[in-house]
């Protein structure tokens, strides 16, 4: 399971949310994972069922108006009630000021304690985006990833069968690069997985006779991207690979690959001396859109056949 430090958080959320941290500093080591953030305003109360560990609380306007509200007996026991789980931080939201009991406790605990000016609802949606993004279930694949026609394709083949120069030259056509080599893929649904670059990787190619190539730099920024939801996967193989029989030929199969638990539609192109790949990529992904919208080619084909022999039939 992907895990990150509450430190890791706070650095990369720290402008965005102006985030302050007061109190627990201690506890930075401290590790989140899987959904992390809640609203905890009956906890408060003492209905500790609504505080589960190793969670991120957010306390609002409404939170500590109650805390305000209470004696100092009543207070220290609220806040007992709020560490008495595996807490890994908590953010008091809208700059309010926060009570002297729960500082100390935030550090008897080496809890992290953060406040920020946002609104309590608008952090928790920021939190939630993120830590979506940072601990989604992930998983590492051998190709070049491309944005093509607004698209995420994912080549794919055996090394030397020329996937970075069919890249290269589908970049030259405008279409952009988000990773060469390995690509991060992401679960951020049930049904979508997102690709990624490796920091380590980010802009660059390797293209055999040329080196590492800053794609970025040759091309502009408009020629890479960081990230895009995986559409479809095409894989290149040797012509003497793919059977020709009649039906391979009118690709009645379809084919399809499981990412991370999502099947992901993919299309085989044989590569051959002579082939435009580059183009062949585009069409498959126009079709591909087509298909999306039901608009299937190879079935219209067949149904015009079949009603060409059922007419001469008769």
């Amino acid at each position: 399971m992907s895990q990150i430090s509450v430190k890791q958080l706070f650095d990369d959320t720290r402008q965005k949310l102006g985030l302050a941290w007061v109190a627990g500093r201690d506890g930075g080591a401290r590790q989140l994972a899987g959904e992390i953030v809640q609203k905890p305003t009956l906890a408060l109360i003492g209905h500790l069922n609504f505080v589960h560990p190793n969670r991120v609380q957010v306390l609002g306007c409404a939170e500590m108006d109650f805390l305000r509200s209470l004696t100092a007996e009543s207070l220290d026991q609220a806040i007992c009630n709020l560490f008495s789980t595996e807490l890994a931080l908590i953010i008091v939201a809208n700059n309010e000021p926060v009570p002297e009991v729960l500082l100390d406790a935030a550090n008897r605990g080496q809890t992290p304690l953060f406040t920020s000016p946002q609104p309590s609802p608008y952090l928790m949606n920021v939190l939630n985006h993120y830590l979506t993004q940072v601990l989604a279930e992930s998983t590492s694949r051998h190709g070049v990833f491309l944005e093509v026609q607004g698209m995420g394709v994912l080549l794919t083949g055996e090394s030397g069968i020329g996937k970075s120069e069919l890249a290269l030259e589908l970049i030259t056509r405008g279409h952009r690069l988000i990773a060469d080599d390995v690509v991060d893929f992401y679960l951020i649904s049930l049904e979508s997985v997102e690709g990624r670059c490796p920091s380590l990787l980010q802009d660059f190619m390797e293209v055999r006779g040329l080196g590492v190539l800053d794609i970025r730099t040759l091309f502009g920024e408009t020629s890479v991207k960081l990230k895009k939801n995986l559409k479809l996967i095409v894989h290149l193989e040797k012509l003497a690979n793919i059977a020709t029989s009649s039906q391979n030929r009118l690709q009645i199969e379809e084919f399809s690959e499981s990412i991370l638990g999502v099947e992901v539609p993919k299309v085989r192109i044989p590569v051959a001396a002579g082939r435009n790949i580059a183009v062949l990529v585009e069409v498959a992904v126009r079709n591909h859109i087509l298909q999306k919208r039901g608009i299937n080619s190879t079935r219209q084909f067949i149904e015009r056949h079949e009603q060409m022999m059922d007419a001469e039939g008769q």
